[in-house]
């Protein structure tokens, strides 16, 4: 099973808030093992491992204990993620959440939720609750924290003052626990046997539509290609892919290296890849065509720029392949 992975443009906007609250960004990237170049692209991936170690060295860096909550308070998923662009189109707070189930994964992969939704409401005695059914939340309880206070408080700049009239979650009562009480504004169950709030029924209703159905379809497109693309990147291709994007700018990129990240040997690579109609070499030369592509038509990097990010040291080299590719220079490529 390939591992999670989480949105760039979420992680930049983890390492955003923490440089901003004293942490050094150089000692954050070298610690997750991220490179900036990861940041080029808000819809790039990144392994849900590194979130976790950015997220954690954050809160030694910042000495702030309560960072998860904290970025969540503070956080626009519209600035970072198509996602929140796409809630703010929906037309109901009901429908924002159809949407977050939709097409969450492209913020964030949990693992374990199976084919249901991963956020669902259920109703007892007391009323309606939001359940967030990701396994083993307590092995990362500030995505819980981060998760909850962004809903909460993004809720109440949408017009809904209190969306959680009560709180549980799994994990003990940390220290930090006032701040659940300034954010939250509610009373919190914590050690509870699910992750969940209770809400207003009333508040599925509440209109939202900041932005013209038009924008809605359009941009829901865009989602759907892009989910279609993460579920591409589950095959073996996409997996290495996967693994030579953080490298692909410096060359450290051989078959050898791969084959061992993958745990398998050089011979084994070979066969599987052979029995998807590729070679090493072939998904290499595609990626980097496929993220010159990009980077040329964005025109926010230079042509030599983008020979370095695609791996070529040598600028020519680059232009030479370009050509190759595509009949065209990059120069011509760009406009």
């Amino acid at each position: 099973m390939t591992e999670p992975t989480i949105g760039a443009g979420y992680a930049k906007a983890l390492l955003d808030v923490a440089v901003a609250r004293g942490a050094t960004r150089a000692d954050l990237l070298a610690n997750a093992q991220i490179a900036d170049v990861d940041f080029a692209d808000h819809d790039n991936r990144i392994p849900f491992s590194k979130y976790v170690a950015l997220m954690r060295h954050a809160k030694l860096l910042c000495n702030d204990p309560a960072l998860a909550l904290h970025f969540g308070e503070t956080m626009d998923l519209s600035e970072i993620s198509v996602v929140g662009l796409i809630c703010l189109a929906s037309e109901t707070m009901a429908d924002a959440m159809a949407q977050m189930n939709r097409f969450g994964r492209l913020v964030i992969e949990v693992e374990g939720v199976g084919i249901g939704d991963r956020f669902q409401l259920s109703r007892d005695r007391r009323g309606l609750w939001f359940v967030d059914t990701r396994t083993n939340p307590n092995a990362f309880p500030e995505l819980t924290e981060s998760t909850f206070a962004r809903m909460v408080c993004s809720a109440r700049r949408l017009g809904v003052p209190q969306l959680a009239r009560a709180l549980h979650v799994t994990h003990a009562k940390p220290a930090h626990d006032a701040e659940y009480d300034r954010i939250f504004q509610t009373p919190v169950n914590f050690a509870a046997d699910r992750n969940a709030y209770l809400m207003d029924e009333a508040v599925l209703a509440h209109r939202i539509a900041t932005q013209p159905r038009y924008v809605f379809g359009v941009l829901s497109e865009h989602a759907a290609t892009l989910l279609a693309n993460l579920e591409n990147a589950k095959s073996l291709r996409g997996r290495i892919e996967s693994l030579l994007l953080p490298s692909l700018h410096t060359g450290e990129i051989g078959i050898d290296k791969i084959a061992g990240q993958l745990a398998l040997s050089r011979q084994t690579l070979y066969r599987k890849l052979k029995a998807e109609g590729l070679t090493f070499e072939t998904v290499l030369e595609d990626l980097r065509h496929k993220l010159a592509l990009h980077y040329l038509s964005s025109k926010k990097v230079s042509v030599n720029e983008t020979a370095y990010l695609v791996g070529f040291s040598d600028p020519a080299a680059f232009s030479r392949a370009f050509k190759r590719w595509t009949g065209k220079s990059p120069k011509e490529a760009r406009g």
